[in-house]
């Protein structure tokens, strides 16, 4: 009975709200039909999509880069398709997966967690997130725990936003899986990669800039808690993979024994420039003009 009216009382309240105080949805602009602390509509929510159903085609087995029309390319004389750069320069990371694609709903939600502090919508997002460790799951070590860390913000940043938005990803994320796979042994410990270095943003630098700038950035505070132990490398999204590649060198010298990288987001375009092709190239410089023309698309 109690359970009756408790209800009954939140719908009439819902009602009032949406009768006298309309929202609208912070995506679409919809009026929202429903009370909620996250002003998003079932829509939008139901938009944040697999990376499998919105952008189906092969994916590197190493990094997740889309290989779009030179997929068979790709797999000639392989088992696994494996992107040019990833071939040519290995990452120090195993694998990288990411649940959807940085577009669309999902790249204007995390844009109002990350910089409008809208950090309700870290629960949603987290919960997407978590169902990414599940795919990792299998490539585990379930004898031993496996070590979850965010990538760092440098100490000025984290005070100026309040929060580090793959921290507290990660947390929510943890936080479902700890429900719905309990058998999964993951540790948090987000403290044991530091920040050391302040960078330049990473916005509008080509990927040759991105890695120097982010050369020296990150060290490993507690090696021996890193040492032998496999890490999942937390982030909101993955665009030319430099911060990855740099937290996960830096995680190796410490000892690790793998580290895969899970993000919420791809950035996905059309192709990714080699990361030890000469400046003035003719490769990086038709890299730059394809990844400023899909730059002005998504935008």
């Amino acid at each position: 009975m109690q359970r009756a009216v408790r209800g009954l009382t939140l719908g009439l309240l819902e009602d009032l709200a949406t009768t006298f105080f309309p929202g609208d949805c912070r995506l679409c602009a919809v009026p929202l039909l429903k009370l909620s602390a996250l002003p998003v509509c079932e829509a939008c929510l139901a938009a944040l999509r697999p990376q499998s159903e919105t952008h189906p085609g092969l994916l590197c087995t190493v990094c997740g880069e889309a290989l779009g029309w030179e997929s068979e390319r790709f797999l000639a004389g392989r088992a696994e398709p494996v992107c040019t750069p990833c071939r040519r320069v290995p990452p120090a990371f195993t694998r990288a997966v990411a649940f959807g694609v940085y577009t669309g709903e999902m790249r204007t939600l995390i844009g109002l967690f990350k910089f409008e502090g809208l950090r309700v919508a870290a629960r949603p997002l987290g919960r997407l997130l978590a169902s990414t460790f599940v795919e990792l799951a299998p490539d585990l070590d379930v004898n031993r725990e496996t070590l979850v860390t965010a990538v760092p913000l440098f100490r000025g940043k984290a005070r100026d936003r309040g929060f580090n938005q793959a921290e507290v990803l990660a947390a929510e994320a943890l936080r479902a899986l700890h429900r719905s796979h309990p058998e999964l042994r993951l540790r948090p410990a987000h403290g044991v990669l530091a920040r050391i270095k302040q960078t330049e943003s990473q916005f509008g630098l080509n990927p040759r800039q991105r890695r120097d700038n982010l050369r020296g950035a990150f060290a490993v505070r507690e090696p021996a808690l890193v040492d032998g132990r496999d890490v999942l490398l937390v982030d909101d999204i993955y665009t030319t993979g430099a911060t990855a590649r740099a937290c996960a060198a830096a995680l190796k010298r410490a000892g690790a024994a793998r580290v895969f990288v899970v993000t919420l987001s791809r950035a996905q375009t059309e192709s990714v420039a080699l990361w030890e092709m000469p400046a003035h190239s003719s490769y990086e410089t038709t890299h730059n003009q394809v990844a400023a023309g899909a730059s002005r698309r998504r935008t």
